[in-house]
């Protein structure tokens, strides 16, 4: 498949109510007219939201529709007999500028059964913290379902939530069902299940412009929630200078780190899964069969599953991500 090289695709930009300016500052994408951009979908095969290649010769083209077209060769056996044509994976950058909603996403079997695409397990890694920055994961001790009912009647619920100092760097598992939300002064890439269900259970007594508050999911919430609290709290992850490193290592999704100041050649041929990069810091060149790419800092590319050897060259150093379905 000659055509099937490394692939670029154009952003999708998100205004959020709680979005900042980070993502053109940092991440250098520029998303005017939108006043602000909370989220950043770099790679989707969401509908509605289908990420689009922006260059070579597949430019045009819908991650869906190459799914169609090139199958296995796109995503590997393994992942194509899984998944069909539902390319499993959503890859974004978020900015918070404000608290996002806690809330919570089903797992597999409870989406299922309401008819929705599918679960939504995720990860996150922190590109750019503010000082004193703070997430929610999970509740401080474990609650009774009455428990947490009560705290929602009394307005309590954030008090219930347990909170975790953020730096650059710092990485977090977010299994389907934990409670969750992101705080001020955090810019991160998250990668997760392709899944945009999301079931808010408190907003902060936040209000729009009109003067309404979002819209809340509580009753949907309820049957999602694991109320146990959080065993751990941030990925434990090392970096080994030119070596792709383990950080999370689960069934929907692999994540290696891989920092490297030297030449890397990458053998993909027996892997059987499509690889996403996602670059972190600084910048390299990915050589390949159809030439050279130049990436820097928020720039996403997915390696097809027939990718064998590709080179990455850092200018002078880089760090990615590495992402890949086993």
């Amino acid at each position: 498949m000659e055509l099937l090289g490394p692939l670029k695709f154009l952003p999708l930009y998100k205004n959020k109510l709680w979005g900042g300016n980070k993502i053109k500052a940092i991440l250098r994408y520029d998303y005017s007219p939108l006043p602000n951009c909370g989220e950043l979908w770099a790679l989707s095969a969401v509908p509605g939201n289908e990420s689009v290649v922006t260059e070579g010769p597949l430019e045009g083209n819908t991650l869906n529709e190459l799914l169609e077209i090139y199958m296995s060769d796109l995503v590997g056996d393994k992942v194509f007999d899984k998944h069909q044509n539902e390319f499993p994976l959503l890859i974004k950058f978020i900015d918070a500028n404000d608290w996002l909603s806690i809330q919570v996403h089903p797992d597999d079997e409870l989406a299922q059964a309401r008819g929705l695409e599918g679960g939504k397990t995720e990860m996150w890694y922190i590109l750019q913290a503010d000082k004193n920055a703070k997430l929610i994961k999970g509740f401080a001790k474990d609650m009774s379902k009455t428990e947490y009912q009560q705290s929602l009647k009394e307005n309590s619920l954030e008090t219930k939530m347990n909170y975790v100092n953020v730096n650059s760097g710092d990485a977090f598992y977010i299994g389907a069902g934990t409670v969750h939300a992101l705080g001020p002064g955090i810019l991160l890439t998250e990668i997760q299940q392709s899944s945009d269900t999301t079931y808010r259970i408190y907003d902060w007594d936040r209000k729009d412009e009109t003067g309404k508050g979002r819209k809340l999911h509580i009753n949907e919430a309820l049957e999602a929630i694991n109320f146990k609290a959080e065993k751990t709290n941030k990925v434990d992850y090392h970096i080994h200078n030119n070596q792709s490193m383990p950080m999370v290592d689960e069934k929907y999704f692999t994540t290696q780190i891989l920092h490297f100041d030297n030449p890397i050649e990458k053998n993909y041929d027996e892997l059987d899964s499509f690889v996403i990069y996602i670059v972190t810091q600084g910048s390299f060149v990915l050589k390949s069969h159809q030439g050279d790419m130049n990436l820097g800092i928020g720039d996403v590319v997915l390696l097809p599953a027939i990718t064998e050897k590709i080179e990455l060259h850092p200018l002078p150093k880089a760090t990615l991500l590495e992402v890949f379905i086993k």
